[in-house]
């Protein structure tokens, strides 16, 4: 069975992951994202001669409570395990070449099952090890 080419992860009713699958070419712009997150993730197809009128964005002040970040697989083949807020694995998700997961809630792991180069994107500035709380699975998950 295939994957959905958009996939929704959540627990509950906290968002945990938004998944956009290599295969996803629907024409136009489309926002996966609400307006609330602190990470804007939209596809945009447009045809040849297609143009955005030059613009600058406008200095304003934003306050980011949770780091959210963007994984572009370039190359490879990811295992992506999802968490809840409360450290509890809920899913496991393979990643391929050209897919792209917004890690918006609850934690998460990766694991190279071959070789893979990936683009990450998150808010700034890094924080360092203040960013992050590592810990151990409590029990194996699915």
């Amino acid at each position: 069975m295939e994957a959905p080419a958009i996939e929704n992860v959540t627990d509950g009713l906290e968002p945990i992951a938004l998944i956009v699958r290599a295969e996803f070419d629907d024409p136009g712009i489309r926002f996966f994202t609400p307006a609330n997150f602190s990470q804007q993730v939209a596809f945009m197809r447009r045809p040849r001669g297609y143009r955005v009128v030059p613009h600058v964005h406008n200095l304003l002040v934003r306050q980011v409570l949770y780091t959210q970040e963007v994984l572009f697989i370039r190359r490879g083949k990811v295992k992506v395990d999802l968490f809840s807020s409360d450290r509890k694995r809920i899913a496991s998700k393979i990643l391929k070449t050209g897919d792209l997961i917004l890690l918006c809630g609850g934690g998460h792991s990766l694991e190279m099952l071959e070789e893979s180069v990936i683009i990450e994107v998150k808010q700034g500035p890094y924080a360092g090890e203040d960013d992050k709380t590592r810990f151990e699975e409590a029990e194996p998950g699915p």
